[in-house]
């Protein structure tokens, strides 16, 4: 038997987005330059962690992301999959298997057992992606921009299915911070809207009523962009995107909680949320246009 159960919890911080109208109307396509498909090297050591710079140690290297996954990415990925009959495509849903986690009835805390979970609602305004006769496609101008509307399950499911996993709460910080300094946000100290794409930061995607809409990956490159100016705001291991545009999804499953974790904040976030330590948290069939994720892997040995 499928089950399928949808509840929302309240987030630790606001979960904002879930409210605003996303255009999904094709738009003109941006071209960033950044190459969705590269990986950057975080070496094993240690770094400051939080707020209060608790020095953390990470005795291993491994590799993320430099942007978050593309719609083109993920929706390569809903076609492969179903192929091999991995997701479901019923009432205006994606779903997909997940084989459960361990339950201990704490407070508060939900069962997440064995079986299909949401991965993403196709009806939803805020969705870049169609489904057409069992094929997914990318709506035109959005193609390099960060899939949104994704559960905790189906980035999971993206990640495994590649070989590769989501990031630990601090393997996500420390490779948006680096190991020099205490710094608030990946590229240093301070923020203006030529950093990153938050609230109000009056990037060429922001409407002029309501909330602004994703910006492409990669956009903080220091490009300018029909006049917007953009200064290059990568961390120190070269990841765009690590503060602002989307939440990511991290890959920590607690004990006592079914709550998944995100960092980063988003385009509807003011700026105290998207700095390097702010945490945030939702059940994991959470679907949001604010909600992206991106991957880490092992190594290759050479």
């Amino acid at each position: 038997m499928k089950h399928i159960i949808y509840f929302l919890i309240a987030s630790l911080i606001f979960l904002s987005g879930c409210s605003d109208i996303t255009p999904t109307e094709p738009i003109e396509y941006t071209d960033t330059g950044i190459n969705s498909e590269n990986w950057a090297l975080i070496p094993a050591g240690e770094f400051l962690k939080g707020q209060h710079e608790h020095e953390t140690d990470l005795d291993y290297d491994y590799e993320i992301m430099i942007t978050d996954v593309t719609n083109s990415q993920f929706t390569r990925f809903l076609n492969e999959a179903t192929i091999k009959n991995l997701i479901t495509v019923k009432n205006n849903q994606i779903t997909g298997y997940y084989p459960g986690d361990k339950f201990t009835a704490y407070k508060h805390e939900v069962e997440i057992f064995a079986g299909d979970w949401i991965y993403m609602p196709l009806d939803d305004p805020g969705l870049r992606i169609k489904e057409n006769n069992g094929k997914f496609e990318v709506i035109k101008g959005y193609e390099n921009h960060p899939v949104v509307l994704v559960s905790w399950f189906a980035a999971n499911a993206y990640a495994q299915f590649y070989g590769y996993r989501l990031p630990t709460e601090d393997e996500w910080e420390k490779a948006a911070r680096g190991t020099e300094d205490n710094r608030p946000y990946p590229w240093g100290a301070g923020i203006s809207g030529e950093y990153a794409n938050f609230n109000n930061s009056h990037d060429i995607f922001e409407k002029s009523k309501g909330f602004g809409n994703t910006t492409p990956v990669g956009f903080y490159n220091g490009q300018s962009y029909e006049g917007y100016q953009t200064i290059k705001s990568v961390s120190p291991y070269g990841l765009y995107d690590m503060a602002g545009n989307v939440w990511q999804w991290m890959g920590d499953v607690r004990e006592h909680t079914h709550l998944r974790y995100m960092r980063g904040g988003s385009r509807t976030d003011h700026t105290p949320n998207l700095r390097i330590w702010t945490s945030n948290s939702a059940g994991p069939d959470y679907a949001s246009p604010s909600v992206g994720f991106r991957c880490v892997r092992t190594p290759e040995q050479e």
